[in-house]
C-alpha cells in the first residue's frame, strides 16, 4: 500500500487551463473518488499521474517516491501504477489468464494457478483462465481488467471511469465487486467519474474537480449533505433551493425557521436541502407551511413530487415513498427534516 501525494499540479494545452494549482492527498489503503462533469479536467489528471502526459506545474509522489516535479518526469513504465480503463481494453489474441498475467515477468506469464488466483480475487471463477474475453460479459471483463491492473503489485490503481459503458443492474453489481476486490488488495486508488452515485457509494474520500480546480475533498456524506457551494449542491444531486435570512444560527424562508447545517454571518443567504428532507402530509394544524401539489413523477421505489408553495407560490419538489402518492391539486401540509445549508451570497 501507498500514499499519493499531489501539490500544485497544473497543466495547460495551448491556451486552455487544465488542471489548475490541484493538491490532493489519499491516504495508503484508501480509494478516493474524483468527481467532475465532462471538461473538468478528471482524465487529465488521471493521464498526469500515470505519466502519459508532462506536467507543466506541481509534484506527484506515490509511495515516498517522487514521480513528477520541476526537472523529473519518471517515465509511465516504471511508475508501478495498475490502469483500468473505460471499457477494460482486454487484448482479443490473449487468453484470460494471459490477459491477466500480461504485466508480470515473462518467467511468471505461464503458471495458470497464479492467474486463476487474480481472478478469484475480483469475483471471478479460477476456471476462467483459458477462455477468450469476448467470452465474458462486459462486467466480467472489467473485473479481469482490474486482475490485471492488481497483478502486478501496483503502488497505486488508476479507474477511468470504468463502469460507464455497462447497463444499469450490470453496473451496480461490478461496482460492488470492484470495491471490494480493491479492500482485500489493500490497494490504494483513484476513480475517475462523473457518476454523483458511484463516487458517492464507492470513495472514502470524494474530490470534485471543476474547471480544472478540486472545489472540496470531503466524505461522501459531507459533499452531499454540505456540498461547498450552491453550484456543487446542484451537480451532487437534486436540491432545493429557496432564499432567506441567516440570523443567531438559524434561517428564516418560505418553510418556516430551519436549523443551519454549518452556521453563517446573518443576513441575506441562499438556503440549500435535499428533496428527501422535505416531508408532506396532512394540511393538519400542526404543518407550519402547507402547498399544492402540482405533478408527481413515478419511479417505483420513490416518487419526485413538485409544490407550490401556499401563499407565496414558490416551487420546491419533495422526494416521497412510492407507496404514499399525493394526486396533483392536493394540498398538503409541508416539514423539513435535518438541518439547511446556507450560503452567505444567494445564488439563486
Amino acid at each position: 500500500m501507498s500514499d499519493v501525494s499531489i501539490e500544485g499540479l497544473g497543466k495547460s494545452f495551448g491556451s486552455a487551463r487544465v488542471l489548475d494549482g490541484v493538491d490532493l492527498r489519499v491516504a495508503a489503503g484508501d480509494l478516493v473518488a474524483i468527481l467532475g462533469a465532462s471538461g473538468s479536467g478528471k482524465t487529465t489528471l488521471l493521464r498526469l499521474l500515470s505519466g502519459f502526459e508532462r506536467a507543466d506545474a506541481g509534484r506527484i509522489s506515490v509511495g515516498g517516491i517522487a514521480l513528477c516535479g520541476p526537472g523529473l518526469h519518471v517515465a509511465p513504465e516504471r511508475r508501478q501504477i495498475g490502469y483500468v480503463a473505460q471499457e477494460g481494453a482486454l487484448f482479443p489474441h490473449l487468453s484470460v489468464g494471459g490477459n491477466v498475467l500480461f504485466g508480470l515477468p515473462r518467467a511468471q506469464r505461464r503458471d495458470p494457478r497464479r492467474a486463476a488466483a487474480f481472478l478469484e480475487q475480483v469475483g471471478l471463477p479460477g476456471d476462467y483462465v483459458g477462455r477468450a474475453p469476448q467470452e465474458l460479459s462486459g462486467g466480467e471483463q472489467q473485473r479481469v481488467a482490474l486482475a490485471r491492473a492488481l497483478a502486478p503489485s501496483p503502488r497505486l490503481v488508476l479507474l477511468d471511469e470504468p463502469f460507464s459503458a455497462l447497463d444499469a443492474a450490470l453496473r451496480a453489481e461490478t461496482r460492488l465487486a470492484v470495491a471490494a476486490a480493491l479492500r482485500q488488495a489493500g490497494a490504494t486508488a483513484l476513480l475517475v467519474t462523473h457518476d454523483q452515485s458511484e463516487a458517492l457509494s464507492m470513495g472514502r474520500q470524494v474530490a470534485v474537480l471543476r474547471a480544472g480546480r478540486l472545489v472540496q475533498v470531503a466524505t461522501p456524506d459531507r459533499v452531499y449533505r454540505q456540498p461547498a457551494d450552491p453550484e456543487l449542491a446542484q451537480f451532487v444531486g437534486e436540491a432545493v433551493q429557496l432564499r432567506g435570512v441567516a440570523g443567531g444560527g438559524r434561517v428564516m424562508c418560505a418553510l418556516g425557521s430551519l436549523s443551519l447545517a454549518i452556521r453563517v454571518a446573518d443576513g441575506d443567504v441562499a438556503i440549500m436541502l435535499r428533496p428527501e428532507q422535505i416531508r408532506i402530509g396532512p394540511p393538519d394544524d400542526t404543518a407550519a407551511v402547507t402547498a399544492t401539489v402540482r405533478a408527481v413523477v413515478y419511479y417505483g421505489p420513490d416518487a419526485s413530487v413538485s409544490l407550490a408553495l401556499i401563499p407565496a407560490g414558490e416551487r420546491i419538489t419533495a422526494r416521497v415513498p412510492g407507496y404514499a402518492l399525493p394526486a396533483p391539486g392536493d394540498v398538503v401540509g409541508v416539514r423539513v427534516d435535518g438541518c439547511a445549508m446556507a450560503y452567505p451570497t444567494p445564488a439563486i
